[in-house]
């Protein structure tokens, strides 16, 4: 199966010597059938006086870090070794509940899933809903997958895609009407049409693997993309950012209602507001070929 290696590193920098409160990391990629963790280190400098790890409402994995010493430079270093085995390209079937749009939840189901179909972001003029009806058909019942996919691929190919340095994810009804934002913006455009459309659907962060196309945009840094719930096929991923359906080149890190539940890092620090000089993130998720190398990164499980 596939070896991927993730190093992560991000350095805060500051004129002078500052006390540092909790900070959070979510770093660490979600285990699953696809999916699975063969190493995981972190590293901390200064070293934290207390380093714990909680699995957050998600399920998501986060140390939490606090200190008691004071530092001029704050160093997060993550190296995670994960074998990788992508699904095949999902697509529903005839005879799966949700294969024609509108389609019905299970009762029991339906509890779990409200948060994720209810929007969370306003939509006074109905611009976030036209838009999400275009991709129905003239005519009901519409194929669930060609909404998905079709929604997924024409982000990728319509909307311009820019970094900004702004912290957070810019408003859903910003990105339809300019046209342009970052792999979070994307992602969020999606799932607040589809919860308009009454299709659960959540936000993922986590890293790209740009290897097998050097043409991934997001690359370099985490990455964000969409999680939809559907009756009897589960959460199946999608990347608008990318127009990739499933999970081939996407390792997940963490799900959440809301991007600003998925932040791979954040916490304090305990000085005057000009004391902070800036932060460096460098990412880099590459293919791990050598057979030696793999059996050595196995016996550290």
């Amino acid at each position: 199966m596939p070896l991927l290696t993730i190093h992560h590193k991000t350095e805060y920098r500051y004129e002078r010597p500052v006390a540092f409160g909790e900070h959070r990391i979510m770093l660490r990629p979600r285990d699953g059938h696809d999916l699975r963790v063969l190493h995981s280190q972190l590293d901390i400098t200064p070293e934290p006086m207390r380093l714990r790890w909680i699995h957050d409402i998600f399920g998501n994995s986060v140390a939490i870090a606090t200190f008691d010493e004071r530092a001029d430079v704050l160093t997060f270093t993550s190296h995670v070794t994960v074998e990788h085995n992508p699904a095949e390209e999902f697509a529903l079937t005839p005879d799966d509940p949700a294969y024609f749009y509108p389609f019905l939840h299970d009762p029991e189901e339906y509890p779990d899933v409200l948060h994720y179909i209810t929007p969370q972001y306003a939509d006074p003029d109905g611009e976030l809903s036209a838009w999400a009806r275009n991709f129905l058909d003239a005519e009901a019942p519409t194929p669930t997958f060609k909404i998905l996919s079709g929604m997924t691929y024409r982000i990728r190919e319509d909307f311009t895609y820019r970094k900004r340095h702004e912290q957070g994810t810019q408003h859903p009804l910003d990105t339809l009407q300019t046209g342009s934002g970052t792999c979070r913006d994307y992602a969020l455009l999606m799932i607040e049409a589809l919860r308009r459309l009454g299709i659960a659907a959540r936000f993922v962060s986590g890293y790209l693997f740009t290897g097998n196309d050097p043409g991934h945009r997001g690359g370099g840094s985490t990455h964000a993309w969409v999680q939809v719930y559907l009756p009897s096929a589960g959460w199946i991923e999608f990347d608008p950012t990318n127009g990739i359906v499933g999970t081939r080149d996407l390792v997940r890190v963490a799900v959440a209602r809301d991007p600003s539940q998925a932040i791979p890092l954040h916490g304090v620090y305990l000085g005057s507001a000009d004391a902070s000089i800036g932060m460096e993130v460098s990412i880099k998720v590459s293919s791990l070929d050598s057979t030696e190398e793999a059996s050595a990164q196995r016996e550290k499980v």
